[in-house]
This record gives C-alpha cells, sequence and structure tokens, in this order.
C-alpha cells in the first residue's frame, strides 16, 4: 500500500561507501524506492551494506548523466531499525536463512537472503517493535552460535531497550 505523498514510481537509489576490511568487497549497494519528489525517495527494502538507513527512511538523490540515483544524504528516519543476521558457517543452523528466519518471525519481522554463498539476512525491525525481545534473541543466538548479527541502522529506542 502506498505512503500517502509516494507517486508510485519505483526507482533504484544507489549509495556510496567504504569497503570494510575483511567484510565483502562492494563500495556501493542499490536500493528500491517510491520517488516522493524530484530529489527524494522513500526506501523500500533493507539495506546489506550501507550503514545509516533503514527501509521507510526518505533520502535525498541526485541523478548522473546515466540516470542513476545516488543517495546523498537522509531527509528523515522512519523509525525503522536494520539489523543483519548470518547463520554461523559450523553452527547449529547450518547456513539456513530459513532457520534465521524461523527463529525471528514471532517479532513479525520481514527480512532478505544475500546469496546462496553468503546467506545473511538483512531484517527491517519496524518501530514499535519489540526491540527488547529482538536484541535478547540475537544475543542468545550469537552466545549458543547460531549466528553473527550486527545492527545497520538504530535509533534511540533500539539502543535503550
Amino acid at each position: 500500500m502506498p505512503v500517502m505523498g509516494d507517486t508510485g514510481e519505483k526507482i533504484k537509489i544507489w549509495f556510496r561507501f567504504v569497503p570494510r576490511e575483511g567484510w565483502l568487497p562492494h563500495d556501493t549497494e542499490g536500493l528500491w524506492g517510491t520517488k516522493l519528489s524530484e530529489d527524494t525517495a522513500r526506501v523500500r527494502n533493507a539495506p546489506f551494506l550501507q550503514d545509516g538507513v533503514a527501509e521507510g527512511d526518505v533520502v535525498r538523490f541526485t541523478t548522473d548523466s546515466d540516470g542513476l540515483h545516488w543517495a546523498v544524504g537522509r531527509v528523515s528516519a522512519s523509525g525503522n531499525c536494520t539489523i543483519r543476521v548470518a547463520p554461523a558457517p559450523d553452527g547449529p543452523l547450518r547456513r539456513s536463512p530459513q532457520a534465521v528466519h524461523q527463529r525471528l518471525t514471532p517479532f513479525g519481522l520481514a527480512g532478505e537472503v544475500f546469496s546462496k554463498e553468503f546467506p545473511m539476512v538483512a531484517f527491517t525491525v519496524p518501530s514499535g517493535a519489540d526491540f527488547a525481545g529482538v536484541k535478547a534473541l540475537l544475543a542468545q543466538g550469537e552466545a549458543e552460535g547460531w549466528w553473527y548479527h550486527e545492527v545497520g541502522c538504530a535509533n534511540d529506542e533500539w539502543w535503550n531497550a
């Protein structure tokens, strides 16, 4: 369902960042967005690599001569958070993104899998979700060798939960 003010035009918004050592070798990531104006769009999926942005955030972009839309900053935050969970290769979940999803579904989280070769799942934790419960489960899963996780984007409510 479109959010008020969304034109409905689906665009790809590109983000540039410095690759992290020991991490995936990418320096750009394209996220789907819904165009709101000539230079703003609402992010429509959870980022796998880009930090500081979550699904639902509004970003400003510039369009280059090739027609690519490059993010230049966040206009407004949605209140959603982004977490990334990678099943431990030798852990009880056996690299299964489906097993990761099963453990986080009680919190109503939706996520996407990066690839079969690298089964990291990027989740959107919606504003108003049980942040304390999600954080406790993430910590438990890491302590029990199920997965590794990181927070790509969070707000004060998340950090204080």
